[in-house]
């Protein structure tokens, strides 16, 4: 007897479970038309845009049919999945569609069908890609606004929305102009609803430099009318990005900052550090820090710089310009005004040489424009530059120019160097290039080719002792003679003098070719 009472319960448990489940699917079989039309409704009140579901099909648990008849829906929930929804431009298909979605799944509580707001608890997206034009090139919107005034958006809140493996592109204002993408790994968005901004995470790798990027912030209220007019602001980590990628440099960088504005304009503040900058000629580390003010153009990419404030060692300088792609260029260009206030010359040669022990150290000042564009060459062989500098009180050793050559009390002598230079093409030209120490003035001018690192100058050598004084024991006596011919100009010896050849073995002495 009490194992048939068993098998009543057991097989009345199977007859509610199976009314249940043919009620679940009966239900969702209602429900389906209904969430199709809901989400379309949605999509094209919340984006402005024609909609296109290629699928999309409901379900409710088991449990679902009993909360509806006792609790009137509170505490059901709807499950939807579907494929390919694509979300265009109204009555343009000549376009990039602006929203697609390969897949997507979501569940809401059944209730807030009719009583709203609606509430999404979970959305999950693959392949999302959203496609933004630039401001001012939304196409038109025919009879749109008709339409729109006879629809009310629905009220939704969507708590969570899950879509790694997101493509998120600018187009750029200018036809010839490649888009802007980003390629999201990973992105979180929580709480979005009308007229809020919705918060979000995401993490993406940089393409070059090649580094992880992580950032969370706010995105939003989405602008149906202008998509560019978008506000977003947040937080940015972004981590061992490799300077190697850039032919003639190297280093690991990282950045950490804030930034705020519309997808067509953003204003970014931050700083990075590179504690082991380097060049490729020299391989000498020297840790770089910045702090930067940049406003980014979202259409395109380009970035202006106002302003940069480097720490290189102990050198600060300043930087103002921008990274810019200019028509019919493939890639960037850099320009930039570089002012160098306060600085030692010990920190630039060190990136330059391969020994770590600089032939000369002293204070720095430096202007100069730079122009670096875009190309698969070496750095050198492609950077443009124009500046003058100003060398003071370095540190040379000038005993002969003083007329003492073998005064051991004369070492390290305070020395000037100034000049003006321009750079191009692996070539650096010195218009004028002029170096004093006490008892003696060099003038040049020449020029230096990086490959294969050649010397060309030409000038004059002053100095304050006749040449007689340059010698010691019998040569002193031997030139006296001699002292009138090299005695002109104020000085009391004046030389044509040339420095050429190789930087390895470069040839120093008088310029007989040379004429006045």
């Amino acid at each position: 007897m009490r194992r048939r009472w068993w098998m009543w319960v057991a097989g009345l448990f199977v007859v509610v479970l199976a009314g249940l489940g043919i009620a679940a699917s009966a239900l969702a079989r209602r429900l389906e038309p209904f969430v199709r039309e809901a989400t379309a409704r949605y999509l094209r009140e919340r984006f402005e845009a024609e909609v296109e579901i290629g699928r999309l099909g409901a379900s409710l648990p088991i449990a679902s049919p009993m909360r509806v008849l006792l609790a009137r829906g509170k505490g059901a929930v709807v499950r939807a999945s579907g494929e390919n929804i694509v979300l265009r431009h109204r009555g343009r298909r000549d376009v990039p569609p602006l929203l697609e979605m390969r897949k997507f799944e979501f569940q809401l509580d059944l209730s807030t069908l009719w009583h709203g707001p609606v509430d999404v608890h979970h959305v999950k997206v693959v392949g999302l890609a959203l496609t933004v034009p630039p401001k001012g090139q939304r196409p038109a919107l025919s009879g749109f606004e008709e339409l729109r005034s006879s629809e009310t958006p629905g009220s939704v809140r969507i708590r969570e929305v899950v879509a790694d493996g997101s493509r998120l592109t600018l187009l750029a204002r200018a036809a010839d102009k490649a888009p802007l993408v980003f390629d999201l790994h990973r992105l979180r968005m929580f709480e979005a609803g009308p007229g809020r901004a919705m918060r979000y995470e995401a993490i993406l790798t940089n393409a070059k430099p090649p580094g992880t990027i992580s950032s969370r912030g706010n995105f939003g209220p989405w602008v149906a009318a202008d998509p560019s007019d978008t506000p977003l602001a947040g937080d940015y980590t972004f981590e061992n990005a490799n300077l190697g990628v850039f032919k003639g440099i190297a280093g690991t960088l990282s950045s950490r900052g804030r930034f705020e504005g519309i997808l067509d304009r953003i204003v970014v503040d931050g700083t990075t550090e590179t504690p082991d900058f380097r060049l490729a000629l020299g391989q000498n580390r020297v840790p770089l820090k910045t702090k930067f003010h940049a406003i980014v153009d979202g259409t395109n990419g380009d970035t202006l710089l106002d302003p940069v404030e480097a720490q290189l060692g102990r050198t600060s300088f300043e930087c103002r310009g921008g990274v810019v792609r200019n028509r019919d260029e493939i890639g960037k260009t850099v320009s930039l005004d570089v002012k160098l206030r306060r600085g030692t010359i010990e920190d630039l040669l060190l990136l330059a040489m391969k020994g770590n022990r600089p032939i000369l150290r002293g204070g720095l000042k430096l202007g100069m424009k730079l122009a670096l564009p875009p190309g698969q060459g070496e750095i050198a062989d492609r950077l443009k530059v124009s500046g003058t500098f100003q060398l003071r009180d370095a540190r040379f050793l000038s005993r002969r120019g003083q007329g003492r050559p073998k005064d051991q009390a004369i070492d390290e002598v305070p020395s000037d160097l100034d000049g003006d230079f321009s750079m191009e093409g692996g070539r650096i030209e010195f218009g004028s290039l002029r170096f004093t120490v006490p008892g003696s003035e060099v003038a040049l001018a020449g020029s230096y080719l990086f490959e294969p690192e050649e010397l060309d100058f030409h000038g004059k050598l002053r100095l304050r002792a006749r040449v007689s004084q340059t010698m010691s024991g019998w040569k002193r006596w031997a030139l006296k003679p001699a002292d009138p011919i090299f005695a002109r100009e104020g000085a009391g010896t004046v030389l044509k003098i040339a420095v050429t050849g190789p930087r390895s073995n470069p040839k120093f002495g008088l310029d007989r070719k040379r004429k006045e």
